[in-house]
């Protein structure tokens, strides 16, 4: 299990357990008018990887075993470093959102996912996730099949489902969404993250000085910011400090996202067992999100994805902007 995994599972594996259970009962109301019902279920062990609303999601055309979304145009020229320098640029120009403590910030997406870990069809959910800007209540949310516009399920209260915490007072759900804080250099962000680690709600008999100490830390931490709102110039400064990320390449050909987007793929390094990958428009570079594949037998297929449709500071839960 890679980091980034550790420190998202809680969270990811709730959602997903509420999705899951979420279709579940629109298969068995559609079981009732035809043959066979449907029921979706996940690969065991996977994680969504990142900030809910903020990872790409291929269309189901273009999702097959070791066909990752690679369209009809030339592959990019640019290296890793200079898309996420473009990025860069491109996040500075973005209007800026300010948020109180007691406010969520609002994402809307599309999430892809399989019904088995390697086979059958790919579907598509519209996602809706208020999270705390300050850090002071739990994340809530709702989702539908995207061929279901009157599917939503009921706006619910994201729990970690902890045995070992009957009170549920893990800060997984409650870490502020809104990075209202951060350095806009660097230099300065390299330091403050350095200083302001991720926590990544290690397992028991873990090493952490091992973990907490590794150089890739610091860029760990920094893509966990993008689980949340982080403001236009510091956003430019987190992707300036990814492009100095060792390991990192331009997956090649055209990407194509739920909304028709047509984007450049970065794989990131120090993921076992898969691939995670950053996702920015082909023309703007504005970053439309991630996706994480699995392999098994040398065969690499998409595990799951998202694609931000839109983000917005809201006041209460259920609100849309």
């Amino acid at each position: 299990m890679n980091k980034i995994e550790q420190s998202t599972e809680g969270f990811e594996e709730q959602l997903l357990r509420d999705l899951t259970a979420h279709v579940a009962r629109r298969a068995e109301v559609a079981s009732a008018t035809r043959a066979a019902g449907l029921r979706t279920r996940f690969p065991r062990g996977w994680r969504l990887a990142g900030a809910f609303g903020l990872t790409v999601v291929l269309t189901a055309g273009a999702l097959a075993v070791q066909t990752m979304g690679v369209g009809d145009r030339p592959p990019p020229t640019a290296t890793a470093s200079e898309i996420f320098r473009m990025a860069a640029d491109a996040a500075r120009q973005q209007p800026e959102l300010t948020a109180r403590p007691d406010q969520y910030v609002f994402t809307e997406s599309l999430v892809t996912l399989r019904d088995e870990p390697a086979s059958g069809p790919y579907r598509t959910h519209r996602t809706e996730l208020w999270q705390s800007a300050g850090g002071v209540a739990y994340t809530q949310a709702r989702y539908r099949p995207e061929t279901d516009p009157n599917g939503w399920s009921e706006v619910q209260v994201l729990r970690l489902d902890d045995p070992g915490d009957p009170d549920r007072q893990l800060d997984a759900f409650q870490s502020p969404a809104y990075h209202g804080d951060l350095p806009t250099d660097p230099d300065e962000l390299l330091r403050y993250l350095r200083d302001h680690p991720v926590d990544l709600h290690l397992p028991e008999g873990a090493d952490e000085e091992a973990v907490y100490g590794d150089e890739s830390m610091v860029y760990t931490t920094a893509r966990m910011m993008l689980q949340g709102y982080v403001p236009p110039r510091a956003l430019a400064a987190l992707f300036e400090l990814l492009a100095r990320e060792p390991g990192a390449v331009v997956i090649s050909g055209d990407v194509v996202d739920a909304a028709g987007r047509h984007g450049v793929a970065i794989r990131m390094p120090g993921v076992i067992g898969g691939n995670e990958d950053f996702l920015f428009d082909r023309d703007t570079h504005v970053f439309l999100g991630r996706r994480g594949s699995v392999v098994r037998d040398g065969k690499e297929s998409l595990g799951l994805a998202f694609a931000l449709l839109r983000i917005a500071i809201v006041d209460r839960p259920g609100q849309q902007p």
